[in-house]
């Protein structure tokens, strides 16, 4: 299993202010679904911010995201070490399949894969 990206989940109100500000540090948005507004850098795209004003699939807001190439293998991990999981294994529209684990410092993070 490994880590391809780990990217801060920032609660917002303003996808409009996050955005102005940010681009003045050299992001750009790469995605927006009316609640989640994901931003990049221009020259590395694995660089990333994603803004929240709600999670509409979820029980919480993940403080941080985790995508990994095999998250069907790191969910069975996770299950086994009895860590909190606080959202299921769940296929999401926007083509992720992901969860929420609580870490041992009472974060959440979304882990997840692209299909």
């Amino acid at each position: 299993m490994s880590v391809r990206r780990v990217v801060p989940d920032v609660r917002c109100e303003d996808f409009e202010q996050s955005r102005d500000f940010y681009g003045l540090l050299g992001f750009e948005e790469v995605m927006e679904q009316g609640w989640v507004m994901t931003m990049a850098s221009t020259i590395n795209p694995t660089a990333q911010i994603t803004f929240v004003t709600e999670d509409r699939t979820a029980p919480v807001e993940a403080d941080m995201s985790v995508e990994v190439d095999d998250v069907d293998a790191v969910y069975a991990s996770v299950l086994a070490s009895g860590a909190t999981i606080v959202h299921p294994l769940t296929d999401e529209e926007w083509g992720v399949r992901r969860f929420f684990v609580r870490d041992p410092n009472g974060r959440v993070v979304n882990v997840l894969g692209h299909r």
